[in-house]
């Protein structure tokens, strides 16, 4: 008896084809492909490369090399299927976020790394590419910390905004006047091309209308910044999160938020005052192959195991307890006793009760979880925030309509809620009088049994 194969319409041929064609280097032509990636030295000293040679050898290419210069900040990442035919090629500059921009203006770069949200001028001089804050062209591919480090010796353990600001500024220019042994304060701070420096400025600086003080003195490298602190007894810098190295970081406070150590779980959740989003940009309708494989693969629990290696905060969901804390609300205090808290926030954009664009990532990556762990059924629990109104019930009914927003989003036949509710404008994480510390108030929590 004969057996016949399956009819397959032109659309499922079409599609083995495209699978095949993405499933191994057949994808890239023999000819030499190139990739440019411009920006962050935040993310480009170590965490760019290690991505490029992670996407390369998951795409089936058995000899990848990284040659890189620390002097001139760059790397080279080549892979081939034998030593002498070379198929893929992968530059790094890592400058400062606002050279990746430029680059993509100029068409000299792909992808853009950088440590800080796009400008708006950054955005209208980058038009032709499309709309740079649309999730198709804005991807979050970590979270990080902006540490305040000293010495390890230093007595000063937690600052607050606002004395950070006086102190980098040289208003407070002795320890002493911090409750210290007396000293002058040497200020360390990166360079004017640097996304850390942008976000310093953005949350530090800014807010209290401050400027840097002129005798700090100015690093293009992480690593230097950090280790001339942990050499100096009178020092003081700011620093991503991976960089502390031998240095000491403090706890920080912001408005009437409780002082926060950059702890992984604080950062993950990006209720730390100074934790931020790393970022990979580029056109909205990028053709260049290598380009959309590679932002795919950062979005994969591969590419987010390889954020986590090289010591920044990963996107992957996992559960977390509370300790129970005074001055939490009771009920609040009832499920840190009970259940575990997710290690995601959901938070939205400026102005608006849509998710922005992490969160819409972080709603696969939630239904992930919650089906591999089987919480699907009467386990989750949505707890919404807001920042805070001259009506107390208005701050209540807005952070719960936050978490209703949040599970229009999950709702899904197989995910039963076990609960939903608001507790207006308690536990803030953030200052309230300030724009920026209001869009981090408004936040969606969730907890599963």
């Amino acid at each position: 008896m004969l057996l016949r194969k399956p009819f397959l319409n032109p659309r499922q041929l079409i599609f083995i084809a495209l699978a095949s064609l993405f499933s191994s280097t057949a994808c890239y032509a023999s000819t030499l492909q190139t990739l440019s990636i411009y920006g962050s030295n935040t993310i480009g000293a170590r965490l760019a490369p290690a991505l490029a040679e992670g996407f390369l050898q998951s795409q089936g290419f058995a000899y990848v090399h990284v040659q890189s210069n620390p002097e001139t900040l760059q790397h080279t990442i080549t892979a081939g299927t034998d030593p002498l035919q070379l198929r893929v090629r992968i530059d790094i500059h890592a400058q400062g976020s606002s050279t990746g921009f430029s680059a993509l203006h100029e068409r000299s770069a792909n992808i853009a790394a950088s440590s800080r949200p796009i400008k708006d001028q950054e955005v209208k001089l980058l038009n032709a590419l499309g709309d740079m804050r649309n999730k198709h062209a804005e991807h979050v591919l970590a979270i990080d910390g902006l540490a305040i480090i000293v010495h390890n010796n230093s007595p000063v353990n937690a600052l607050d905004a606002n004395q950070i600001a006086a102190i980098f500024s040289g208003e407070i220019n002795d320890w002493s006047m911090l409750g210290a042994p007396p000293g002058p304060i040497n200020i360390y701070a990166r360079d004017n091309n640097s996304g850390t420096w942008d976000t310093f400025k953005e949350l530090i600086l800014s807010p209290s209308d401050k400027t840097l003080s002129n005798n700090a003195k100015r690093f293009e490298s992480s690593e230097k910044l950090s280790d001339t602190v942990s050499k100096d007894p009178h020092g003081i810098g700011f620093i991503g999160l991976p960089y502390v190295r031998q240095a000491k970081a403090l706890a920080v406070s912001a408005g009437n938020a409780i002082a926060m150590q950059p702890s992984s779980d604080l950062i993950a959740t990006e209720d730390y005052p100074l934790s931020r989003r790393l970022y990979l940009y580029s056109s909205e309708h990028e053709d260049n192959l290598l380009a959309q494989n590679l932002l795919a693969f950062a979005h994969s629990d591969a590419g987010q195991r390889l954020v986590e290696s090289n010591g920044f905060i990963s996107q992957i969901v996992s559960a977390m307890p509370v300790s129970v804390a005074e001055g939490m609300p009771q009920r609040y205090q009832q499920l840190a006793r009970e259940a575990q808290r997710l290690s995601v926030n959901f938070r939205f954009k400026e102005g608006s009760s849509q998710l922005d664009n992490k969160a819409e990532r972080d709603i696969e990556r939630v239904l992930a979880y919650l089906r591999k762990h089987n919480k699907t059924e009467n386990k989750l629990v949505l707890v919404g925030f807001g920042d805070s109104k001259s009506d107390p019930q208005r701050a209540l009914l807005l952070s719960k309509l936050r978490a209703m927003a949040v599970r229009r989003q999950l709702h899904n036949k197989e995910i039963i809620f076990r609960e939903i509710f608001g507790i207006g404008d308690a536990m803030p994480v953030a200052n309230n009088l300030l724009d920026q510390g209001r869009i981090k108030n408004r936040r969606v929590e969730l907890w599963v049994y």
